[in-house]
């Protein structure tokens, strides 16, 4: 669930990031599931194969849609496509084959619908975070689809480089929006990105690269803006994070969560623990929304509301297409605000909220905006 990205928050030897990963691997396992780069958990998902074109379709129509009108992708009409849940899909890219997991609500063809992009943390695996974000059982109700595509590598993880020439998981996303649009009737100015840690700095890097096929995104515990991230528009975005969040701290950098776990393993340098005060208006993550909502044309001054005991919303005032959110839990841990399987390894991620659930805000976030 951490993250191996060059970023103003993130610097961090390659060996903490693979004993980090054994770590919470293991919490995984001790809860009940398992995940990493096989895609295996306690039950076996349906596997299809499915071919790549060369081609990729547009992400708009020649002709401007109104506000509420879809642009159907090329399935739309033609897909035989059934209802699915997380089943599992093998597609080749650029010569490697990579897998995702696919729920697909009941609906006819000729009906567009939203697609949710959610991507795993550093170790976590796409079948244990379809447990983290239960965003299937909302997806099967609200009836948008979801996919939950798997990194790369041991421990597996997201290469988060802006190079979309060269990052792999850059042309991972284009070929499953490409090969999703032409199996299945999707609405292609409504796809959306989400993830947790390392899957939250993907999302980030899809806005930054992919500004042309991504609506909105809403990173969990991870936000990133890097150097070099300036998308053509305004990219709607929802953050969250803990202020407690001690692997990545809510004012940069590496915390001790990990230096206490890694610090008499094969040699590690134990980090220092000595607590430190929170800014909520500090460096880190809140100066990376606010470097979200100076892009996208905000005012500098936010709003701060609180929703729970734990949960303060900071809300910017921008342009209605560029919407910027930031939602600051407070004693929060490295987690999925309202996820019983977050819960369930508080040792490793520290506390989860539940005075709100990150997926139903996560989807009335999304639902607010297309690509225009």
């Amino acid at each position: 669930m951490l993250a191996p990205m060059s970023s103003p928050q993130i610097h961090m030897p390659r060996l903490c990031v693979r004993l980090a990963a054994t770590l919470i691997v293991g919490a995984l396992l001790a809860a009940g599931c398992a995940g990493g780069d096989d895609g295996k958990g306690a039950t076996e998902a349906p596997t299809s194969k499915v071919p790549v074109s060369s081609s990729t379709p547009s992400s708009s129509s020649t002709t401007e849609p109104a506000d509420d009108e879809p642009v159907p992708s090329p399935g739309c009409g033609t897909s035989t496509a059934k209802a699915v849940r997380e089943e599992k899909r093998t597609i080749d890219v650029a010569g490697a084959e990579r897998w995702f997991l696919l729920t697909n609500p009941e609906h006819d063809a000729e009906t567009p619908v939203p697609l949710v992009l959610d991507l795993h943390g550093l170790s976590e695996g796409a079948q244990v975070h379809t447990l983290m974000s239960a965003f299937s059982d909302l997806a099967q109700k609200e009836g948008f689809a979801v996919v939950f595509p798997n990194g790369t590598g041991s421990p597996v993880h997201w290469e988060t480089s802006l190079d979309a020439t060269e990052n792999i998981d850059i042309a991972f996303v284009k070929a499953i929006l490409d090969t999703l649009g032409k199996d299945l009737c999707l609405d292609q100015s409504r796809v959306y990105a989400t993830g947790l840690s390392n899957g939250a700095m993907m999302s980030s890097v899809l806005a930054c690269t992919l500004s042309d096929r991504i609506a909105a995104i809403a990173p969990v515990a991870g936000v990133a803006k890097p150097d070099g991230c300036d998308p053509a528009r305004p990219v709607p975005v929802l953050a969250f994070h803990g202020t407690a969040d001690e692997i990545l701290l809510f004012n940069g950098g590496i915390g001790s969560g990990l230096s206490r776990a890694l610090g008499s393993r094969n040699g590690a340098t134990t980090m220092s623990t000595a607590p430190r005060p929170i800014d909520l208006d500090g460096a880190g993550y809140p100066a990376t929304a606010a470097a979200w909502a100076d892009h996208n044309g905000c005012e500098a001054d936010p709003t701060d509301e609180e929703v729970g005991d734990e949960v303060t919303r900071r809300v910017y005032d921008c342009p209605p297409e560029g919407a910027v959110e930031f939602v600051i839990v407070e004693d929060g841990g490295h987690t999925w605000p309202g996820s019983t399987l977050s819960k369930a390894i508080v040792a490793i991620v520290g506390h989860t909220t539940f005075d709100i659930d990150a997926t139903e805000e996560i989807w009335k976030f999304f639902q607010r905006f297309r690509l225009p």
